[in-house]
């Protein structure tokens, strides 16, 4: 009896040393089942503060694991950062939002741990961990209804700061600095009287041979702006050559017809022929009647301008501006009476219809360059050549990183890929 009793004392101080039970959870203190699992913290690098990340290291047999990650601060209250992870995700970011700008504070002292268990971890038991004196703070395996979780020890202590720089936008800052330095150049050359170099648009050079075929034929220009409002970039664009079209009418002492979609833009276009007549000496040759509103119906307006285009029947048609469904309309019926057609537009679903049946087409960025090449101002001339430049650099850069790519992955040949991927880490922004 009493060899009974003292095996039963010692099986209970056994118990007391090993395990601790409370509201139906078991802790095995110190227990370490996964040693390669291990989890660690840092600030989150070129950011404006208020965020660590988190990753964890871990074994190819824990693939298919849950991990919970929990959080405490120097004051010693928990939360929890994020529940139910794969562990194959490897990290967690811990970060202020514009919801909870408190949640992590710069300067801060935080510790974390992680929970990992086979299957999505108890809400109840989760609340009981976090909810007990000294919180998580003790690692090892815990028991609760049948189920067993892991507890990895706690980080060391993580403080979050706010970065000076993003370094990682260095490339962004090179770029700048080249870029600028290409503007500037460029500009001081214009400043000194030498002639830059532009490509050559042969739509804008067509400008004087169709106002002078339309004047030789005794017919008149018609000018179309499109179905824009004054404040659409390419109704700007269109009104700036637009200037030019009717300085030269007035010049060949001939008529022009701009039927305009919106009030507005008719306004506009009467005070824009007015002052190019005007500069051309022959103010008496304008008439305001010549600029006239049609209707602010789209194929209503395309059907006004066809009707007109079939009765005046113009020996040059402009089309520029912004166009939509009814481009193909309108350059068709100008193809089908013969006029010297050069269009214009930045909507690239239209530019097929007008390639097709136009003389000359500005395709998208040579209408916005329209007024800088027609006018030759030496500043504005400047900027062009450099974006030219820049537009050259980065075309050569794609077929550098074309051919590299080809070499290092199509032939598999290492040199090559330690080329592309440099280039690729130095394109990255």
């Amino acid at each position: 009896m009493l060899k009974r009793t003292l095996l039963l004392i010692v099986f209970l101080i056994l118990s007391i040393s090993l395990f601790s039970e409370n509201d139906g959870l078991i802790f095995l203190e110190n227990q370490t089942p996964f040693e390669e699992f291990a989890i660690t913290g840092k600030d989150i690098p070129n950011d404006g503060g208020g965020g660590i990340e988190i990753e964890w290291s871990f074994p190819d047999s824990l693939d298919n694991f849950f991990l919970t990650v929990l959080r405490k601060d120097e004051a010693g209250n928990n939360s929890i950062v994020a529940t139910d992870l794969l562990v194959s995700s490897k990290q967690v970011r811990d970060v202020s939002s514009e919801e909870d700008p408190s949640r992590v504070k710069d300067g801060t002292k935080y510790y974390y741990t992680g929970i990992l268990s086979k299957k999505m971890v108890d809400e109840n038991f989760l609340n009981m961990l976090i909810s007990k004196e000294n919180g998580y703070s003790k690692n090892g395996i815990y028991i609760f209804n049948n189920d067993t979780f892991y507890v990895t020890a706690e980080t060391d202590a993580i403080i979050s700061k706010a970065s000076w720089f993003n370094l990682s936008r260095i490339p962004v800052v090179i770029s700048l600095i080249l870029i600028s330095f290409v503007f500037l150049y460029y500009l001081n050359l214009a400043k000194s009287g030498k002639e830059l170099y532009i490509r050559k648009i042969n739509g804008l050079d067509a400008v004087e041979e169709a106002v002078g075929r339309s004047t030789e034929m005794g017919k008149p220009i018609m000018y179309i702006l499109g179905i824009g409002y004054v404040t659409d970039i390419p109704t700007i664009a269109g009104l700036t050559i637009l200037s030019r079209v009717s300085k030269k009418v007035a010049e060949y002492e001939t008529k022009i017809l701009v039927p305009s979609y919106d009030p507005v833009v008719m306004t506009t276009a009467q005070e824009v022929v007015k002052e190019a007549f005007t500069e051309a000496g022959r103010p008496d040759l304008y008439n305001k009647n010549d600029i006239m509103y049609i209707t602010q119906d789209q194929f209503g307006y395309a059907a006004g301008v066809d009707g007109m285009m079939m009765r005046e029947k113009p020996g040059a048609v402009f089309l520029q501006g912004l166009f939509f469904a009814e481009s193909l309309i309108l350059a068709e019926t100008g193809h089908s009476i013969g006029a010297i057609q050069i269009s214009g537009t930045t909507e690239t679903a239209q530019l097929p219809f007008f390639v097709a049946a136009c003389d000359y087409t500005l395709i998208g960025e040579e209408m916005m360059a329209a007024s800088v090449y027609l006018q030759k101002e030496p500043m504005m001339l400047g900027s062009i050549a450099a974006e030219d430049l820049l537009k050259v650099f980065i075309m050569v850069l794609i077929i550098v990183g074309f051919i590299l790519s080809i070499f290092a992955y199509g032939f598999n040949i290492g040199i090559f890929k330690n080329l592309f991927d440099l280039l690729v880490r130095a394109l990255q922004v």
